[in-house]
């Protein structure tokens, strides 16, 4: 239930939606295209070719880019003193490997004729050395590696982009370590966000995340409430850059678009990286949001930049970044639920960290997003309810049309409170059931203003589906859909303010007549 301490608005507005006023009839039917719906294909904004991304992808790519084997726990595994340098910019790996030595790769990842990948690089012999994980340390269970360099890494010649970098022990287990080689300037292209920070507060390395501690999801109390990028990732080393931000370097380097890519902690950094720039894609999962990262994104829309978020959950955690020993900017900080023990409350409410529509400096995302984040566990159908607009071009959807599963496991919808940007327009519309109450998810656009476009998916299956690759149920077909949109999107934006060429048409009486949700079970879904 909405507990007492948050705002008027949201108790009034936040659930206040009408499910019951649903899309029109949900039934699957055949993709093809209605009259005057889907046809129109939005012309592309660049001959591809005309730019540096069509240039370097036209360039012999390297398939062996995938880890063959990834070996004993430990086995290898490393991390970068950099989350981003700029091209020419050295850095340090610091690697651990239970074997004599390893060797390095560094592959920028793209589309390259659909091998996925260019090796740049590739290091010497270097001899290894088995390294400890510390315990968590200070009252915010902080894990730090703190390991000694193993390795200075030259980047003369890299191209921008998102590098992988490949870790082989002499045994053959591997490991990646995640880069971005970041743009200096961002006007004029299309900007790809990697959320560097969320990739951190999953990372559950040495036992501890800002979600967990060593006794596993059920161990929230004994969760990191600041972590460090001085430690390993888990797992393959990569795990949400390959599922929700690779298809989309991909896509956009095979559609020959003007590319900058940026991390998340960059537009934190430095205040006017955004300035110019046509648009700003938040990629799959981009939870964990500086309040700079907001203000300059916020303010890069209110010029004209468009801005999509093609996922869900985004913009939804407030956080700090903090300096460490090792640099700048190396301890995402999120106090989430704890809030009130974050050292600066009551000092500078605005930079304490919680969720960015809870106290003490409430400030919903969906001013920004256009929709807000709801719950999760859920899988369903999503549906579309606006088979003609601009971003089903060439899909051959039609009103109804239904792709199984898309939407989960995390989504957004569409509230009818105060906050939410207009006008806006609800494209698809598709209903659900989660924790035992039927709600929804709405994928929508808005335009401001300035001109600016703002394009929301509301699923955060929406860029895995796009490798085709069967997770969660969803068809392989589903992938020509979602690349379609995406492309459609990518387009338009990279083309300047969508605003003026795609005005958005307000339809969110067709899907909200009025406050109070008649499905809500009076349950907190969040």
């Amino acid at each position: 239930m909405i507990g007492p301490n948050r705002p008027q608005w949201y108790r009034r507005h936040l659930l206040g939606a009408a499910a019951a006023a649903g899309a029109g009839v949900i039934t699957g039917c055949s993709p093809q295209a209605a009259p005057g719906g889907a046809g129109h294909t939005p012309a592309a904004a660049h001959a591809d070719g005309g730019n540096a991304t069509a240039r370097e992808n036209a360039r012999p790519g390297d398939r062996d880019w995938r880890l063959r084997r990834l070996g004993a726990d430990r086995a290898v595994e490393g991390y970068a003193d950099r989350v981003s340098v700029l091209p020419g910019e050295a850095f340090h790996l610091h690697v651990s490997t239970t074997a004599a030595a390893f060797r390095a790769e560094a592959f920028r990842m793209g589309w390259y004729g659909g091998a996925g990948a260019r090796k740049v690089w590739q290091s010497p012999r270097v001899t290894g050395a088995r390294r400890s994980v510390p315990g968590p340390a200070g009252a915010t269970r902080t894990v730090t590696a703190g390991w000694q360099p193993s390795l200075r890494v030259p980047t003369a010649g890299w191209p921008e982009g998102a590098y992988l970098i490949r870790l082989t022990a002499d045994g053959g287990a591997q490991r990646y370590v995640p880069l971005v080689v970041r743009s200096a300037r961002t006007d004029g292209k299309l900007v790809l966000l990697h959320a560097t920070a969320t990739w951190q507060a999953y990372n559950t390395w040495g036992g501890h995340s800002l979600y967990q501690g060593p006794g596993g999801k059920a161990d929230y109390s004994n969760r990191s409430l600041a972590v460090s990028c001085d430690r390993p990732f888990d797992g393959d080393g990569a795990k949400l850059f390959l599922t929700y931000e690779r298809p989309v370097v991909a896509l956009a380097e095979r559609l020959g678009l003007p590319v900058a890519y940026v991390t998340g902690m960059d537009v934190d950094r430095e205040p006017g990286l955004l300035r110019g720039a046509r648009a700003v894609v938040s990629l799959g999962h981009d939870e964990y949001w500086s309040p700079a990262m907001r203000e300059r994104v916020t303010a890069a829309r209110d010029a004209g930049t468009n801005v999509a978020f093609l996922g869900a959950n985004a913009c939804f955690r407030r956080i700090r970044l903090e300096a460490a020993d090792s640099g700048d900017r190396r301890l995402v900080v999120c106090y989430k639920t704890d809030w009130q023990r974050d050292p600066l409350y009551g000092k500078d409410d605005a930079a304490v960290t919680a969720d960015w529509r809870e106290p003490p400096d409430a400030r919903p995302e969906s001013s920004l997003t256009g929709v807000l984040y709801e719950s999760n566990p859920t899988s369903a159908a999503y549906v579309v309810a606006d088979p003609g607009h601009w971003v089903f071009a060439g899909t051959g959807v039609r009103r109804g049309t239904r792709f199984a599963n898309l939407v989960g496991t995390e989504y957004d919808r569409v509230n009818s409170g105060p906050l939410t940007p207009r006008p806006i327009h609800i494209v698809a519309h598709s209903r659900l059931v989660c924790r035992g109450v039927r709600t929804f998810s709405d994928s929508a656009y808005y335009t401001t203003p300035g001109g600016a476009g703002v394009f929301a998916t509301g699923t955060m299956r929406w860029v895995e589906s796009m490798t085709g690759n069967g997770a969660h149920g969803i068809a392989r077909h589903t992938a020509r859909f979602t690349g379609r949109v995406t492309a459609n999107v990518l387009r338009v934006f990279a083309a300047g303010p969508a605003g003026t060429p795609h005005p958005a048409q307000d339809n969110l009486a067709d899907f909200h007549p009025f406050d109070g949700d008649p499905t809500w079970a009076r349950k907190d879904l969040w």
